[in-house]
């Protein structure tokens, strides 16, 4: 009986902590107004940064072509590497770029690595990694390593993937710099994810937070020729580059993602491994099905998921959905961990923030959010190509869970906005 007790008590207290750091929940009653099409749409949407014009994209499917276009911007790199990581674990990729980047730096490079003290902590990071970058020259700095007894400071990660080579090269996106982003999502052991290339004017965006960044951690600015150098027009795509922070009055995708659903007029494809949504955003979502929106949501198996707890407290919510008309499907092979969506074939995302209260209250993030008929054109063949590998979660599926999942989504409901 003491031990039951001392159980409960416990389960209270930790819901208590949860609650008192949960983030303050941003109510987005949105009527439809107005169309992604429509000329109010981009203003309305991004919260600060404007579209840039003539950038140029390339997508960057798994490992095995992630990675490579990413050491090769960095082994280009003639003044500066800024490079920003949530995950960065020892092992053959981690070592990879360990001697990447402090190859450069050894070449006189001036190399910058910012690494979030938890995602990449000693226990999955060794010290002779970080050292063997240090002594090569490289400055390397953890985002949020100290004070550790204060909630804020241990809810609060960095979540962003950036890499800035000479500031005229970019990259984002969902990828950990671990070993199960190798290969090309052919194994279970080989995960599925997406990153963005980006060259043009737009590159400023993805500086700017890193610079953010950096500069709350070291105090250092970034100014300069090597940092934002002029960047003439090199294709044809606009991008708005994207940052969330805890610290802003307003999330920006958390922003942009609600008034897009809002806005749609035909189709809501998104791709997230975590996927909670809000009460009001199952709301916008379940309204945009009524007026005949085509809303499907990818996410991982229970097979793969390698957050179950993130799974079971999305999973709760997927009733409703469900019978409001939204389509769900399970990737099957591999740990799904895509951050993407596509809206109306024009407007489209790659980034790092999931569909969750911590990427949109808690986490730094960054998405780029595009307004471009090919670049969205090729995420819905990307996606559509992904829904082949898929089993369809159905309504039937939802109400056969088993007892354990039921009790598990009762336990983790608490802790929704910290999950």
């Amino acid at each position: 009986m003491l031990v039951l007790v001392s159980v409960a008590a416990g389960y209270v207290f930790a819901i208590a902590v949860a609650k008192s750091g949960a983030p303050k929940q941003t109510v987005y009653d949105l009527p439809h107004d107005f169309t992604v099409s429509d000329p109010t749409f981009l203003p309305s949407a991004l919260p600060g940064p404007t579209m840039t014009a003539g950038n140029r994209l390339e997508l960057l499917e798994n490992g095995d072509a992630i990675f490579p276009a990413m050491l090769a911007a960095i082994s280009s790199a003639r003044k500066t590497v800024n490079f920003e990581a949530y995950i960065f674990w020892s092992g053959e990729v981690g070592s990879r770029f360990r001697d990447a980047l402090a190859e450069r730096a050894a070449h006189g490079v001036a190399v910058r690595v910012l690494l979030d003290a938890v995602g990449s902590s000693g226990r999955l990071l060794k010290a002779s990694d970080v050292d063997a970058m240090r002594r090569a020259g490289c400055h390397v700095e953890f985002f949020h390593s100290t004070m550790p007894w204060m909630l804020w400071v241990v809810d609060h990660r960095n979540h962003r993937r950036v890499l800035v080579v000479d500031g005229t090269i970019g990259f984002t996106g969902g990828v950990g710099f671990a070993d199960e982003w190798r290969g090309d999502a052919d194994s279970r052991g080989h995960w599925r994810d997406t990153q963005v290339r980006v060259e043009g004017p737009a590159v400023r965006g993805l500086q700017r937070a890193f610079q953010e960044n950096w500069s709350e951690v070291t105090g250092e600015p970034l100014v300069g020729e090597e940092f934002f150098p002029a960047l003439p027009q090199v294709g044809s795509t606009s991008v708005a580059v994207v940052p969330s922070s805890p610290l802003a009055a307003m999330s920006g995708a958390g922003r942009v993602y609600a008034i897009t659903l809002a806005a749609a007029r035909k189709e809501i494809w998104i791709a997230n491994s975590y996927f909670l949504p809000d009460e009001t955003t199952r709301g916008l979502l379940i309204a945009a099905v009524k007026r005949g929106v085509d809303v499907r949501v990818m996410i991982p198996s229970d097979n793969q998921d390698d957050v179950p707890a993130t799974k079971a407290a999305g999973r709760s919510s997927f009733g409703p959905l469900l019978e409001g008309g939204v389509k769900f499907f399970e990737y099957q092979p591999t740990m799904f961990h895509l951050k993407t969506m596509v809206v109306d074939g024009i407007f489209s995302t790659v980034g790092t923030a999931n569909f969750d209260d911590r990427s949109f209250h808690l986490n730094d993030e960054i998405n780029l959010f595009v307004y471009d008929a090919a670049f969205a054109g090729l995420m819905k063949e990307r996606f559509l190509s992904d829904e082949l590998r898929c089993r369809p979660y159905t309504t039937a599926t939802w109400r056969a869970r088993s007892l354990k999942k039921r009790v598990t989504e009762w336990l983790v409901g608490p802790f929704r906005s910290e999950l």
